[in-house]
């Protein structure tokens, strides 16, 4: 059933008796064009594109647990595309542009909020740095304003702005940006894939790979064999754990990453609010609450859960930008787990063995990229050849020393 004005009197009228589920929870088929593993955002958009941009809808959506069941559902649900190098620019810009247009697309209100984004800067070189960024942004079609201190402060007066060791001196702002709803997303997008006749199965987790020689040819799964010409991984934290089902071993690391949400409050924070002093990001929700995080845990694991160093450099972070913030009680927390890359860029490609293709090493920027990497994979898996906004996202960029290293942290995972 299709969402609108109409559909929602109609339902009033009766009860809501009427709604149907927002899709289909299949039953395997034996073969498909396509298969993806994973029933998170990448693996969704991924199986919405393909169906809807590229014509190929006999695809399956396997999901070992339930529908965002993984990082989908446990991020800080900021999207932005305030990038500095090229070869992140146009990728992040492109899966901007798809969050403009995205419930409209999907018919699905995901609550996408462009409130902007604040990246704060406390030093002359700070400064430097985000003028460069915001200078190569612009020269790539991309919006960004850099704000002085009094700019800031006509837009979150509350921050400390007179800090003795961090005082807040400016910021790149780009207005675009903002929050979506995490689960929302999710929902739309299997909705719009199902209706699209891909087949979505929940509770179906992969248990090996089928091979004819070096080529796959499908999956084993614990509701039994399905084959495809094409597999197509898309897991986030678990990359590694399923790559090496294949015999392959990703540059990859899994760490957790930490979020919090505070008791409701008035409306305060108007966008996003990066502290440029250390790793602490924050927003608000809907519902009130504020919404941070901060650095991952340094150490490997698959567990959604942290350890409470990073609970304390989170709050310390927060208190040192907005020390109101330690009047207000903390009401949750949980971890997902990241798959850092060696330089802190994704990676969409082909993998070395025929008909298994790789999206991972999302690090910290999933969420923002659901819409651009669901499109770029299922360009890739439709082509078979990289989209253009995604060409320097490749496997091989490690063995030709073509990094893109964002932050400038060098070839180690957790630095990212």
């Amino acid at each position: 059933m299709r969402r609108s004005i109409f559909s929602l009197a109609l339902n009033a009228l009766t009860g809501h008796r009427l709604w149907r589920p927002t899709w289909r929870d299949a039953v395997p088929k034996p073969e498909y064009d396509v298969i993806i593993i994973g029933g998170g955002g990448h693996g969704l958009a991924t199986a919405h594109y393909l169906a809807n941009v590229f014509g190929i809808q006999r695809v399956a959506v396997l999901e070992k647990s339930w529908i965002g069941s993984g990082n989908a559902g446990r991020n800080t649900t900021i999207i932005r595309s305030n990038y500095l190098l090229p070869g992140n620019n146009a990728f992040y810009e492109l899966s901007m542009k798809l969050w403009e247009g995205l419930e409209q697309e999907l018919n699905y209100n995901a609550m996408v909020s462009q409130r902007g984004i604040v990246n704060l800067y406390h030093s002359d070189a700070q400064r430097d740095a985000y003028a460069r960024r915001g200078n190569s942004m612009r020269l790539h079609g991309v919006d960004a304003e850099l704000l002085d201190r009094d700019q800031v402060r006509a837009m979150v007066p509350f921050l400390d702005f007179d800090n003795a060791r961090f005082p807040v001196k400016g910021g790149l702002l780009q207005r675009r940006a903002g929050t979506a709803r995490h689960d929302a997303v999710v929902w739309g997008y299997a909705a719009a894939a199902s209706r699209r006749g891909v087949d979505i199965v929940q509770n179906c987790e992969v248990t090996g790979f089928i091979r004819n020689g070096d080529a796959v040819v499908g999956v084993e799964t614990t509701r039994g064999s399905i084959r495809a010409p094409k597999i197509a991984m898309a897991v986030a934290g678990n990359s590694s754990r399923v790559a090496a089902l294949a015999g392959l071993r990703l540059p990859i690391e899994s760490h957790v990453l930490q979020a919090f949400v505070s008791e409701a409050v008035k409306p305060l924070i108007p966008g996003v609010v990066t502290f440029g002093a250390g790793h602490f990001y924050v927003s608000q929700s809907d519902k009130g609450g504020l919404v941070f995080g901060g650095d991952i845990d340094g150490y490997n694991s698959y567990a959604q859960r942290g350890n409470l160093p990073v609970v304390e450099d989170v709050a310390e972070g927060g208190m040192a930008l907005m020390p109101m913030i330690g009047r207000i009680r903390l009401l949750r927390s949980w971890g997902g787990i990241m798959d850092m890359s060696m330089d802190g860029s994704p990676i969409i490609d082909r993998s070395p063995l025929p008909g298994l293709y790789l999206n991972a090493g999302w690090c910290y920027g999933g969420f923002k990229a659901i819409p651009g990497s669901g499109f770029c994979f299922a360009h890739l898996i439709a082509k078979g050849e990289p989209h253009p906004t995604a060409a320097a996202l490749r496997l091989d960029r490690f063995e030709r020393g073509y990094l893109l290293d964002e932050k400038g942290q060098g070839a180690q995972p957790n630095l990212h």
